[in-house]
């Protein structure tokens, strides 16, 4: 064989992006032809307009690992990638956009408005999928999908009119979540609460007769315009003789009456409450119980509207509280005000305040399917990992909400609704009508309205497979197997999803969930944009490679917690390719002149055994660590017998038969070189893409594609338990002997002589002696004697299981000298631990100093004690040679 010389440094960027053309050209991301059981993933849609930060980078990391895992475990594997419209947040951007322009969507038109936001969509999306090609991302991109695609369109109007006609979507005039900056209504979910300071305002209420008043504390002073009533709770005896009275509304001529409800809490401000149904979700409930009027006070965006007096009209919400404040201060109506501080909804896309806000939507019924959903779990046809959120899971189901699915939006799926211009009759339709069904009219009119985004997420897994079409895909690939997703989506997409796929196909659209962890900071911040400490996965990809990041986020991801990094952070993985790449270079510039020999034809040595071993017990660990997605196991798996099994070890074991003058000794060694690298670049390639394909293709041991190789799985034939326990013995007294090098500050490289004693039951004492010169080599030992009759005065003992060693340190350091100088040093380290402790005693010094200058001294004393403890321990060690 000729040698193969790779590159002196290890340099990602000379090849990541030809091995990825490499993967693309040959169609080798797309499901295999084979008899197993396919696997099917699909990547949560990130959204159009965004761009891609660390919690997408893990999450497709982790997707990547199972789908080549699997891939290589011969399963037709499937990873079905693709984008979300994201209506709100995709809106937002094209009207920011627009807004440099000095123009509003209303001047541009629906029409012209859509084909500026398929424009930012397409932009945006070439963006994503580059990011996602760049970090290594294997999923099938002939199959890519996005929600608003012709497919996946006509499986929203499909699913929308099925749940019309089964009475599970209505129409009607409700309370809702508004948000006055997006123009459109949210659902519960999507309303994110935040302590706001406030003020809460007692104000008077007069009699209708003129004799006299009542209390009411609000915090929106402003809504008192929608004011139908006012409340006291029926068991508050102060106010049991009021029920039934009226009370003129403050600022107006109206008058509302005094009733009774539960809901009331007689401990809040008065216990008399004011009742506003259009604007206060319990007030809302309380009308109902009481067959009130609701006057909405609001226009849609966020003003105030006719239904109040005209000197408050046109203004926003936060306007016209201060001037209706000033005017019930000017009338002599507020007794009292304070500083409130309370919960208050914001827009989850563009934080502005929620208004509760009365207006005709569209719902979905959910209960039913919240009982179904429930049940999937119950009967564990949905399992999740960690465990711990299937609580999160059920609370959200069992107290569900029916679904507010309208959304003011022009971008989106319109909703598949008509109305009849002739007859008023309503169309709802998959396909566009062109005529009335009741009374053959053309003037249609559709619902301006669009649908929720998650309204074609809950589709996701089946209808990016062609549901509602039983296509191949469908058959051969749903079901699917696993969802790697954040825990804030559990509600918003998890258990729609789960809904969906039971309301219309009935049966679960895959059993695992995985969740992960949130990518925070070193000090445990999330990331964001305020705080400037978000790192961006292709500043990572640039300055470490693909393999550094992906190994890094994988060996970190212990499951059920967060991760917490920084740019350093990904050294860890850097390092490791390093080092696969210099020992992996080192082992091909030794094949020069040598013969490739059948590995399975080698007879194999205790080293050999013991490799081999270690190999199937690296397999095995992996394999229990990805069934139960323990991801960071998996990884450690790898480093443990890569870096330590065969590098620290089994490599430099085998440098002299490669240096050998025998060439059969060198061809049969670099024989078991090359297949060892060849399985440990299949063991790896899940969880190090590139690097293992780049080593793999050079190889002249191999000639298959390594994404689609064969995953090493455990072996019987390669158990090898004594060989493992003799090679781990010989481990112990390498480590304990440079141990103990260390503690007495003698150099590795410093050599002295060591004695080996065993009794005839040591189960490695044939291994010791047959392998004195390595071990020597291992502990750096001008000379090894194995013997049990040595002399071994003066030598210092280290225990060892089934044998003993005696290290001649006096060969290396003047124990007396090295003892005096200990003394000075101690001596030094208590005086000045005396010095901190006085201080830290002073009473004055711990009332005045600031609290940086005593958490100084608090270091230094744990300083100085750490260093005292140590040269205490090494002075013991040192006075027993004597």
């Amino acid at each position: 064989m000729k040698a193969v010389v790779l590159s002196k440094a290890y340099d990602p960027k000379t090849f990541e992006d030809r091995i990825y053309a490499k993967w693309l050209e040959k169609g080798l991301f797309a499901p295999q032809s084979g008899e197993g059981k396919p696997f099917t993933i699909v990547m949560p849609p990130p959204n159009v307009t965004g761009i891609l930060h660390m919690g997408h980078a893990l999450n497709n990391s982790l997707q990547d690992i199972l789908a080549r895992y699997w891939r290589m475990k011969g399963r037709p594997t499937l990873w079905l990638p693709g984008t979300d419209h994201a209506g709100i947040a995709t809106q937002n951007v094209v009207e920011r956009e627009i807004a440099k322009e000095g123009l509003r969507r209303q001047d541009l038109g629906r029409e012209r408005f859509l084909e500026r936001t398929w424009l930012v969509k397409e932009r945006h999306h070439a963006i994503i999928k580059e990011q996602l090609e760049k970090i290594g991302s294997s999923c099938d991109w002939s199959r890519e999908r996005f929600t608003m695609d012709e497919g996946l369109s006509r499986a929203v109007r499909e699913a929308f009119v099925t749940l019309y006609e089964r009475d599970l979507i209505y129409k009607g005039e409700y309370l809702v979540n508004y948000c006055p900056k997006c123009g459109t209504a949210l659902a519960d979910d999507e309303v994110e609460y935040q302590e706001v300071a406030g003020s809460l305002w007692n104000v008077r209420y007069p009699y209708s007769d003129g004799n006299g008043f009542i209390t009411v504390a609000t915090t929106r002073p402003e809504t008192m315009f929608g004011d139908v009533a006012v409340a006291v709770n029926p068991t508050d005896e102060r106010y049991l003789h009021l029920i039934g009275q009226m009370v003129r509304l403050p600022l107006t001529e109206r008058e509302i009456p005094i009733i009774a409800d539960s809901f009331v809490d007689k401990e809040f401000g008065t216990g008399m409450v004011k009742i506003t149904p259009a604007h206060d979700p319990n007030d809302y409930q309380a009308g109902i119980r009481h067959n009130l009027e609701r006057i909405n006070v609001l226009n849609a965006d966020g003003t105030l509207n006719e239904h109040v007096p005209a000197s408050y009209q046109g203004l926003s919400a936060a306007k016209a509280r201060a001037l209706v404040v000033k005017d019930l201060e000017a009338g002599g109506y507020i007794t009292a005000a304070k500083e409130h501080r309370h919960e208050v909804g914001h827009c989850y896309r563009c934080s502005t305040i929620i208004e509760p806000y009365l207006s005709n939507q569209w719902f979905v019924r959910m209960q039913g399917m919240a009982q179904k959903a429930l049940k999937a779990h119950q009967d564990a046809k949905v399992v999740f990992y960690p465990r711990r959120w299937e609580n999160t899971y059920t609370h959200w189901l069992e107290n569900i909400h029916d679904w507010c699915i309208s959304r003011q939006l022009w971008w989106g799926h319109r909703i598949p609704v008509w109305e009849c211009a002739t007859c008023g009759q309503r169309i709802v339709s998959v396909d566009d009508p062109t005529s009335c069904p009741h009374c053959a009219g053309s003037d249609l009119l559709q619902e301006t309205d669009v649908l929720d985004t998650w309204f074609s997420s809950w589709l996701w897994p089946f209808s990016t497979l062609g549901w509602p079409d039983k296509s191949a895909d469908m058959q051969t690939f749903f079901p699917t197997n696993t969802l790697v997703t954040g825990y804030d989506i559990i509600f918003f997409w998890v258990s729609r999803m789960i809904m969906a796929s039971l309301e219309f196909l009935d049966q679960v659209p895959f059993r695992d969930i995985y969740i992960t962890g949130l990518v925070r900071d070193r000090q445990g911040r999330k990331m964001s944009k305020s705080l400037g400490n978000g790192i961006d996965p292709l500043e990572v990809v640039d300055q470490y490679g693909a393999d550094a990041m992906k190994f890094t986020l994988c060996y970190m991801a212990t499951q059920g917690q967060d991760i917490l990094i920084d740019m350093d952070s990904f050294k860890l993985g850097s390092r490791f390719a390093n080092k696969v790449w210099n020992a992996t270079r080192f082992i091909l510039m030794n094949l020069e002149g040598t013969t490739l020999i059948d590995p399975s034809t080698i007879e194999h040595t205790t080293l050999d055994r013991w490799i081999y071993h270690q190999l199937n017990n690296a397999a095995r660990q992996i394999e229990e660590a990805m069934a139960s997605y323990k991801f960071n196991e998996a990884a450690q798996a790898i480093y443990d017998f890569f870096w330590n099994d065969f590098c620290d070890w089994y490599v430099e074991s085998a440098k002299r038969n490669l240096y050998s003058d025998q060439s059969a000794q060198k061809s049969r060694q670099v024989s078991l070189l090359l297949d060892l690298l060849a399985h440990s670049m299949r063991l790896m390639h899940p969880f190090a893409s590139f690097i293992s394909d780049e080593i793999y293709s050079q190889l002249p041991n191999v000639d298959d594609e390594l994404i689609t190789a064969p995953y090493p799985v455990w072996r019987s034939e390669w158990v090898s338990e004594d060989d493992a326990l003799i090679v781990s013995r010989m481990q112990e007294a390498v480590t304990a002997i440079r141990a103990l090098k260390a503690e007495l500050s003698i150099p590795a490289e410093r050599k002295l002589s060591v004695v080996i004693k065993s009794d005839e039951t040591f189960i490695g004492r044939t291994f010791f002696a047959e392998q004195r010169e390595l071990i020597a080599s291992f502990i750096g030992a001008s000379k090894l004697v194995i013997d049990q009759d040595s002399d071994t005065g003066g030598a210092v003992p280290v225990a060892g299981s089934g044998y003993e060693s005696f290290v001649f340190v006096g060969e290396a350091i003047d124990v007396n000298a090295e003892i005096a100088k200990l003394k000075g040093e101690l001596a030094k380290s208590e005086q000045a631990l005396s010095i901190v402790l006085a201080k830290l005693a002073n009473e004055k010094f711990m009332a005045n100093a600031k609290a940086e200058a005593i958490e100084k001294e608090v270091a230094k004393r744990a300083e100085f004690e750490e260093r005292i403890e140590k040269t205490t321990k090494h002075l013991a060690l040192l006075a027993s040679f004597i």
